[in-house]
This record gives C-alpha cells, structure tokens and sequence, in this order.
C-alpha cells in the first residue's frame, strides 16, 4: 500500500533498488528503455517525460518474488552484479541515486560539432559578443600622478589652444604624453619598440605647426599625429587593428571620464585634508604672482612687454571658449590616460579569409594585366628614349599636354592596383609551398611593373610643371604618388621576409611621409620653383603667388621690384596685422615678419595693377584706391 500510495514522482527512487536487487531477474525487458530517456527532451511538451520513468517500476511487479521497500534493501547491500549498461559510479561499488529520464540530457557530452546538449534548468551558453571579446578588464584606481597631468593639459589647452596653432600644441602635448605614460606604468605595461616608434613619431609630427605657417600641411601633420598616438597607446599589429586603433581613442572618451570620476572621489573622500592644503597652496602662490607682477609691470615697460608676450591674453568674453578648449583637453588627456590603462583589443577584429581559388583561376587574370602592364611600359621607354616625336604625331597632342593627361590616369592605376592585391592575396590558393612560390611570382611581377608606372606619372608631373609652374596641388598629388612607390617596395620586402609587420610598417611609412612633406615646406618650394622659372623665362604668376603661406616669403624676396612687392603686399599686412603671442607663432611667421620688417614693400596697388597682378580680370574697370578689391586686403 505505501508504494501504491506514493506520489508518481518517487517512483523512479522506488524502481531503483528493484533493478540492483539480486532476486529480480536481470534480463529486464524495459531497462534498455530508460537509457533510451534522453530522447524524451525533443518532445513537445517536457512535462510528460516522468511518466516514461514509470515503466521500469512496474516490470518487477510481474516476477515471482515480491519487490522489497528501498528501506529493507539499503542495508543489505551487495555486490553489485553486472548491468546492461553501468555508469561511472558502477565500477567503484557505489549505488548512483535515481534520476527522472528527463533529466539524463544534462550529463550527455557535447554532441558532434561542439554543440552542447539540451539542458532544462539552464539557459543556452552564449558566446562572447564583440564588445567582450575587445575590452579589457577595467583599470586600476587612477594614480595621483595621473590626475595632475590630466589637470596641467586641460589647464594648458585652456590658456594656449585659443591664439592659434604653433608651438602650443607641442606643449600641451607633453603632459597628456606623460599621464598616458604613468597609466601604462601603473597598468604594468612596457614599452615596446613599435610604441616607442609611433609615440616619437607623433610627438614629432606636432613639430611641423611650430615650424610652418601653411595651414595644409599643419593639418595633415595634427591629423597624422593623432593617429600615430592612438596606434602607440593600443599596440595594434594587424590590418583591422592598425586601421582601427589609429582613431581607437574616441572609444575611451567616456570610460576615460568616469575612470577620472570614480578617481577623484574615492580618493577626495580618505584626503580631505591635503586637497585643501594643496588648494590653498595655489590660491597664495597665484595671489603673489599676481600681485607681485602687476608693480613690477608698472614699474618697467620693458618688464611690461616682457610679461605681456608671455603671458595668455585671457578676457571675460573668451570664458566660454576657454572653457570649452578645457573640457576638451581634460576629455583628450583621460582618454589617452585610460587607453594606456586598458587598450581596446582591436587586434581582436578578425576578418574571414577568403575561399582560395584554384592556380590557374587565380593566376590566369593578373598575368594578363601583368602583360597589360609591360605593353604600357615598353610604348613608356619608346617615348623616353627619343620617340616622343612620333607619339605626338599620332595624337597631336604638345609635351605638356601629353603629360598633363595621362598623370591622373596613372596616379588611378596604381591605387586600383593596391586593391587588385588585396583582393588577389584573399583568394589566393593556399595549398603549399608550389602556390605560395607562385603567389610571390605573379604579385611581385606586378608590383615591380606598378614601380615603373609610378616613375612613369612621376616624370609627366615633372614635364607639366616644367611647363606651367608648381602649384600647391601639384607637389601634393606628386607627394602622394612618391609614397605609393613606397607603399610597393614594402609589399615586395613583405613578399620575401614576410608579411608581419606589413600594417605597421606602412602606418610608420605614412607618418613619416607626413612629417617630411611638412618639414620641407611645400610652399617654400612652389615660391622657389616659381622663382626660377622666372629668372630663366621672365613670367610669374603673381596673383597665384601672393596668396601663398609666410613661409614663401624668403623665395619671394629674390624677386625684382614691382614683382617683388606685388607678390608681398598682401602678406606684409597679414604679418602686421596679426598679434599672435610666441606660442601661437609659427618659425615661418617670424622669419617672414623680420624679412619684411628690413625691407617692407614699395610699389604700391596702381603699379600692381599695371601688371595685371592686383586681382583685376583683363578688360576690368580701373578706379581709384579707394574702389573695393576682393582680392586686396588693404
């Protein structure tokens, strides 16, 4: 009656010592049905797998000798005979509690392909997301000496960003550079060679505003070094970690804030005490300064002068501004400072590799445009060697304008190329060493065909401004077309030592194309090249050459009198005009004022427009100084 009596549920306890009991018969016909009780979980409804569980229960009923209670067999216990099928615990002579049919899915093993079987009363696995997989664990408490380089970049960003750019940026540079140093520090990371190398490089590349005044190449450098500070902070070395981790930093802006926070309160709460001491400290020191300073200034003008260059032109009105350039370099320095704690694994971006193809599908394509590009290049050493005269007559086009149209064409080429290899390289076949030969033989066949290309574009550039003049465009896309040949000859270096530090090694290539464009000037070099056609040919554009960057002035100055100073009004009263203090001047600017300052300009706008050098179209109305000109400042 008790086991009648008993919930369904006890009865898989009950039917357990049945089984294992030595008068029950052991060729029971139901117990291969309950290890077949992990299939019950792929029905509909989960619930009903208990009652499969009852079966094994009910078989023993039917033998010649009464079932015995679990109560009366569990002293009894003996050696266990053999089962159909025995579980781990069967070997060591120990009695495994019953388990419901239902619940058997959970002790399976994974199943074929890593898949995990059904579990009841667990949810699915997930896999790491994205985001987990690249961010690291969160930093340390953020270090005193942190926190006060954070302060002297927002400090100093807020005093000196807001003239203009120079010197400045350098400066405020340093202590950012520095916090960022102190949390890698903390953090127990070291430093690198490839760190060290885009951390000068970067550090370098801030260098160009303090030396130039031209607004191109000082953005491309800022830009540049921007990039090159954030690779050096995450440590990237893959192609996805490169192009990810140069403006990786903006990730860090608001975990930088709260790490910054969470910094200054924990450690405002346990030093109350030296915060104000250190803030009245400060409060003293300032009001000496400040007092100290303004008899001294009243006493001396030189002291006057003195101080006043130096010191930042801070007015009410500019409240705003300051406190925004603040912000800004308190946000910049946290994030450089919390990248340097914990970088983004960008590195951890993987991009599937492509299906390989078979030799003859991949290679037979790029050999036709390798043989495309040799038929180039020989009709390129026809036209070089002399037969030029025989190309103009086919196309009855001049040198110059021969030149002219096929640069761009092949400044186009040569980057369609740069993705013909990385395509080629994806679905390159990757069986063995007879497809990695072959690899290396068709591509490096290519790149030393694109080389000639290159220097082929290069000598029509050459043709063209020998024809009409270098311009600002010019030298850029020429500067441009150089660095591509650059980017070739690493391709081929990676083809025979290896690709590993093929993204790097590229990054640290652009970097310091940036920094040598900067630090020859670029529009120091159009005012000489400019010059010099005029010293041998008599013709200047002066309109195209007065509106370039002080740093043309010393070419500029070689010229002869009315050209000489039409070329130089409008900069002359630019340099005047302007009232930027030291750290918001750049070499260029004061070199230009000092050459202008010994020889100012003479002719005056009249004789400029004689020239037809003042802004005034051919067949345009004269009139007299006080007429409106867009194109004279005065």
């Amino acid at each position: 009656m008790t086991e009648a009596s008993a919930p369904e549920p006890l009865a898989p306890k009950a039917s357990a010592p049945e089984r294992l009991a030595p008068k029950a018969p052991a060729p029971a016909p139901t117990a291969p049905e309950a290890t077949d009780a992990p299939e019950v979980p792929e029905a509909p409804e989960a619930p009903e797998a208990p009652e499969a569980t009852e079966t094994p229960a009910k078989a023993p009923t039917s033998s010649t000798s009464p079932a015995p209670s679990a109560t009366d067999t569990a002293p009894k216990a003996a050696p266990l005979p053999p089962a159909p099928q025995p579980g781990p615990h069967a070997a060591q002579g120990v009695q495994p509690p019953a388990v419901p049919a239902y619940l058997h899915a959970q002790r399976q093993p994974p199943r074929a392909g890593g898949q995990s079987p059904w579990q009841p009363w667990q949810p699915p696995a997930k896999r790491p997301g994205t985001t987990a997989r690249l961010r690291p664990a969160a930093p340390s408490l953020i270090r005193p000496a942190v926190l006060w380089a954070v302060l002297a970049t927002a400090v100093l960003s807020a005093l000196l960003l807001g003239d203009g750019l120079g010197v400045n940026l350098l400066i405020v540079a340093v202590p950012a550079a520095l916090a960022a140093a102190f949390a890698a520090r903390a953090a127990g990371r070291r430093l690198r060679p490839w760190t060290a190398a885009w951390a000068v490089g970067g550090l370098a590349l801030l260098a160009v505003p303090a030396l130039l005044d031209a607004g191109w190449p000082t953005f491309l450098a800022v830009v540049s070094a921007f990039a090159l500070g954030s690779l050096a902070l995450h440590g990237s070395r893959s192609w996805p970690g490169v192009l990810a981790g140069s403006v990786g930093i903006f990730a860090s802006a608001v975990p930088g804030i709260r790490w910054g926070w969470r910094g200054v309160r924990e450690r405002a709460d346990g030093s109350r005490g030296r915060w104000g001491t250190a803030l009245r400290t400060t409060a003293v020191a300032v009001g000496l300064l400040v007092v100290f300073g303004a008899l001294f200034a009243s006493a001396d003008a030189a002291f006057a002068d003195l101080l006043g260059r130096l010191t930042p032109d801070v007015s009410f009105a500019e409240g705003p501004w300051r406190l925004f350039l603040f912000l800004l370099g308190l946000t910049g320095a946290l994030a450089a400072a919390h990248t340097a704690a914990a970088p983004v694994r960008w590195d951890g971006l993987t991009v599937k590799a492509g299906k390989p193809r078979g030799r003859m599908e991949w290679a037979l394509p790029l050999i036709v445009l390798n043989l495309l590009f040799a038929a180039f290049i020989a009709l390129q050493l026809v036209v070089l060697l002399g037969g030029y005269e025989r190309v103009r007559e086919a196309t009855g086009l001049d040198h110059a304008q021969y030149a002219r149209q096929g640069f761009w064409q092949l400044l186009w080429a040569t980057l369609l190329t740069l993705l013909v290899i990385a395509l080629a390289l994806r679905w390159a076949p990757r069986g063995g060493s007879r497809d990695r030969t072959l690899v290396r033989a068709v591509l490096g066949t290519l790149c030393v065909l694109t080389l000639v290309v290159v220097a082929s574009a290069l000598r029509r550039m050459d043709l063209y401004v020998e024809e009409y003049g270098l311009t600002r465009l010019r030298i850029s896309v020429a500067a441009m077309e150089l660095w591509l040949g650059v980017v070739f000859v690493l391709i081929l270096a990676a083809g025979v030592f290896g690709a590993r530090f093929l993204p790097r090694a590229i990054a640290v290539s652009a970097g310091a194309a940036v920094l040598a464009f900067g630090l020859i000037s670029p529009d120091a070099v159009v005012a000489e090249q400019n010059v010099q056609r005029f010293e041998a040919r008599g013709t200047i554009d002066i309109d195209y050459v007065k509106g370039l960057s002080a740093d043309a002035v010393p070419a500029l100055d070689r010229l002869p009198e009315p050209q000489r100073s039409c070329a130089l009004r409008v900069l002359q009263y630019e340099l005047r005009s302007a009232d930027s203090p030291w750290y918001a001047t750049s070499w260029g600017e004061a070199r230009a004022g000092e050459i202008l300052r010994k020889r100012p300009v003479t002719a005056d706008r009249s004789t400029c427009y004689g020239l037809g050098t003042d802004g005034v179209r051919e067949g345009g109305r004269g009139g007299s100084e006080q007429d409106h000109d867009d194109y004279d400042p005065y």
